[in-house]
C-alpha cells in the first residue's frame, strides 16, 4: 500500500464522517424545538393510491406562524390518508382537518418534554459519535495493514495522527450541533 493509498483511505474516512454529520443534522431537524418547521414531517409517508409516498409529494406544506403548519393536498381525496399518516407517525401532534387543508398546531413544550427532546438529541449525537469512531477504527486498521505490507513506521504513525485529528474535529462538530439544538429546545 503506497502513501497515496493511505491518503485516499484518510480522505474516504473523512467523507464518511461528513456523511455521518449530515445524517445527524437531518435527524436533529426532525426533533421539534417548539417552532413550526416543515422538516418535522420528513419521513412521513402517505398511502397514495396504494404506494407509499413522502408527505411533501402529495401536498404543499407551509408554515403559517411560529406554531402552525398547514398541509394543502393537491387532491382533495388525499385529506384522510394524510391525516392518518400523521397520526400513525406519532409525532405528538393531532392534525386538524377542515375539509380543505390540514393544520398542525404545535402545543407549547413543557419543561419535562423539553428535557426529553434534549435527551433524544443527545442520543442522536451519541450515535453519530459512535459512527465517527467506527470510521476512524476502520481507517487505522487499513493503515496498520499498510504498515505490515511495507509502509514505513513514521508514515503510518503520521497517518494515524492525522486520522485522530480529523476524528477530533468531527466529534467537536457533533458537540457544537448538540449544544445549538439544546439551546434551541430549551429556549422558551
Amino acid at each position: 500500500m503506497s502513501p497515496e493509498d493511505v491518503a485516499l483511505t484518510i480522505e474516504l474516512a473523512e467523507d464518511s464522517m461528513k456523511k455521518a454529520i449530515s445524517h445527524l443534522e437531518t435527524e436533529l431537524a426532525k426533533i421539534r424545538a417548539g417552532k413550526a418547521n416543515p422538516q418535522m414531517l420528513d419521513g412521513i409517508v402517505v398511502d397514495y393510491y396504494g404506494s407509499p409516498t413522502p408527505i411533501n409529494q402529495v401536498g404543499n406544506i407551509s408554515v403559517m406562524d411560529a406554531r402552525t403548519i398547514s398541509i394543502q393536498p393537491w387532491e382533495k381525496n388525499m385529506l384522510q390518508p394524510i391525516e392518518r399518516a400523521i397520526i400513525a407517525a406519532n409525532i405528538g401532534i393531532n392534525p386538524q382537518n377542515d375539509g380543505l387543508l390540514i393544520r398542525l398546531f404545535l402545543p407549547p413544550l413543557t419543561e419535562e418534554r423539553r428535557r426529553e427532546l434534549v435527551k433524544r438529541s443527545q442520543g442522536e449525537g451519541e450515535h453519530c459519535k459512535v459512527a465517527i469512531r467506527n470510521i476512524r477504527r476502520d481507517a487505522i486498521e487499513s493503515i496498520k495493514k499498510a504498515q505490515k505490507s511495507g509502509l514505513s513506521e513514521d508514515a503510518a504513525k503520521d497517518a494515524e495522527d492525522e486520522m485522530q485529528n480529523i476524528t477530533n474535529k468531527y466529534i467537536s462538530l457533533v458537540d457544537k450541533h448538540l449544544a445549538s439544538k439544546e439551546k434551541d429546545i430549551m429556549a422558551v
